[in-house]
């Protein structure tokens, strides 16, 4: 046991910490990387397996339940999937989950369930092979959907990931309904975010929950379902009727959860962020290396690094209509 919790000056305390491994990536889709002029982090400021688990070990220690593995794409890094099996073996009892694009992973879901992974998200855009790879930068579709059916097939509680874009993949919102039907699987549609000083957000690309929702509603009948005892995220679900799977949306433009978040984000080259809107960031890498420092320090910043966590809301706000951010979300983690 620690010896307090990560809380905030607003009553919040950090229960989920998510942890970007690499900025690297094999696809380059267009909400999230693009700012082409963008580098790869050198490779020396990547922080050590062994290092996030200390994170992982100070986090655990100081009340967070859950922990995320994202990117980039996680599975493009060199030993993503043994450094899982080094977290669940400490942590037997974590809520240990992973974002992926899903292109790296065919042939291991049913690794990722042995393990105890206790979710998948799985990011998919589009049906649509050619609106696939604009998208994305890669046709790859074919590869995302049979690692799809392969998590199903694995048992895993799989969570399919959408940015909603207007005018992008509006007419896919059907065959996600079918989806989401036909398979025991979660479908989340989530409103595109301004982040990245070059992003290609624009009002126009801009397609907010409330719509979304109207649309499916005439498709499909949905349900608010009730909401899972270990979920309280952001997303607002429904069930389909006759359907084996649950559609919602997430909206942190349009309807943000910023009183309730309660998540710390750690940067692949070890920055601390309390907010995803928010470009300050607390370096840690520096303070794991530190031969005499070490993890008493890097605890006391994370605890008073928590105290400074902004509401994200306003920081939109202040912001409309420009980037909420001057990093992309590969450099972030997404």
């Amino acid at each position: 046991m620690g010896t307090s919790f990560l809380a905030d000056a607003r009553g919040r305390t950090v229960r989920y910490l998510r942890l970007s491994v690499t900025d690297r990536c094999n696809l380059r889709c267009l909400y999230c990387r693009s700012d082409a002029r963008a580098h790869d982090i050198p490779h020396d400021n990547i922080l050590r397996y062994e290092e996030l688990l200390r994170l992982v070990r100070l986090s655990v220690a100081r009340g967070v339940e859950k922990v995320r593995l994202t990117g980039g794409e996680p599975f493009a890094r060199r030993g993503c999937m043994a450094f899982l099996g080094m977290i669940r073996a400490e942590f037997p009892h974590i809520d240990l989950r992973v974002t992926t694009n899903g292109t790296l992973l065919r042939g291991e879901e049913a690794t990722l369930a042995r393990m105890g992974v206790n979710a998948v998200n799985l990011s998919l855009d589009t049906f649509d092979a050619a609106r696939f790879a604009r998208i994305t930068g890669r046709d790859m579709l074919a590869e995302v959907l049979g690692v799809l059916e392969g998590l199903v097939t694995a048992g895993l509680r799989v969570k399919i990931n959408a940015v909603a874009m207007r005018g992008v993949n509006e007419d896919d919102l059907p065959e996600f309904l079918r989806l989401a039907r036909d398979m025991p699987v979660d479908v989340r549609f989530i409103e595109f975010m301004p982040m990245g000083s070059e992003t290609c957000w624009s009002p126009d690309f801009f397609w907010p929950a409330s719509d979304i929702l109207r649309r499916a509603n005439r498709l499909a009948a949905l349900t608010p379902a009730e909401r899972m005892r270990e979920e309280g995220g952001p997303a607002r679900m429904f069930s389909i009727a006759g359907g084996r799977g649950r559609f919602g949306v997430i909206s942190p433009l349009s309807n943000h959860f910023c009183a309730t978040c309660n998540r710390l984000r750690v940067t692949p080259d070890g920055r601390l962020r309390t907010c995803l809107y928010a470009d300050r960031e607390y370096g840690l890498r520096g303070l794991l290396r530190h031969p005499r420092l070490g993890d008493a320090a890097v605890a006391r910043v994370m605890e008073l690094a928590c105290q400074d966590k902004p509401l994200g809301a306003e920081l939109l706000r202040a912001r409309r209509g420009n980037a909420v951010a001057a990093k992309g979300m590969s450099r972030i983690g997404g």
